[in-house]
């Protein structure tokens, strides 16, 4: 096959991103319990191509990727992200993996339940590195004694908090998780009867939390309910990023 990557382009147009996507890979995450999880992630590459280049060959990201198998960890995205640059050339890698994490749950009668939060890490590294993590947390019925919406009732699900942040100290998964379901939870014993706006005391419960963690550098929420053909929101971002 004829490598087009390093043939000189005089058009002189950047281009923006170029990549693969969508690709359905295993990957490990920390898990605070059993130190390791596995679990499948959909991946996105894409580099921005310079305009002295025209063009790179798509199987060289699945090379990179492969390369790094039964490696892939928070701690391996800067080794991709430092490999795509150097291999594609680039002057900015960028990765996102979108996955599944578990969290176990122990009930009483030694039952358990395994429940499922939607993670997305979404890594740059240009001159610097800049590593976003998202989490989207289900919410039923916050507080016990509100009027609901008998549609959202019918589902079980009252909504979501999405949880987007960038750290400056290691958290686990599992704290933020926590964290936010804790401050519901309380919120829903002390409030149970309150007139006001569920999302509303969410936000701005979850806002003070936020604010006093040491560990991340910018943190941005959403508080989202859940309706048929529709969804109402509420959103926060902290003044640092």
């Amino acid at each position: 096959m004829k490598d087009i990557q390093n043939q000189s382009d005089h058009r002189k147009i950047d281009i923006r991103k170029v990549g693969v996507k969508t690709i359905t890979y295993p990957i490990t995450v920390l898990d605070k319990a059993k130190k390791k999880q596995r679990t499948i992630a959909t991946v996105n590459m894409y580099v921005n191509l310079p305009h002295q280049f025209k063009g790179t060959h798509m199987s060289r990201f699945i090379e990179i990727l492969n390369r790094f198998h039964g490696q892939i960890d928070l701690k391996g995205f800067r080794l991709i992200l430092d490999e795509m640059k150097q291999k594609l050339d680039a002057a900015a890698a960028h990765v996102e993996m979108s996955f599944p994490f578990f969290v176990r749950r122990d009930e009483d009668h030694g039952d358990f339940r395994l429940n499922q939060y939607q993670c997305t890490m979404h890594c740059t590294l240009e001159q610097d590195e800049d590593l976003q993590l998202d989490i989207t947390v289900p919410i039923s019925h916050p507080f016990g004694n509100h009027s609901f919406d008998a549609r959202s009732s019918e589902i079980g699900l009252w909504g979501a908090v999405i949880i987007s942040v960038k750290f400056l100290k290691f958290m686990w998964l599992e704290d933020l998780v926590l964290l936010v379901e804790n401050t519901i939870m309380q919120e829903s014993v002390q409030k149970a009867s309150t007139a006001a706006a569920p999302m509303e005391i969410i936000l701005e419960k979850l806002t003070e939390r936020f604010s006093s963690l040491e560990e991340l550098s910018w943190y941005s929420l959403t508080v989202e309910n859940i309706s048929q053909g529709y969804a109402l929101f509420a959103t926060t971002t902290s003044e640092n990023n």
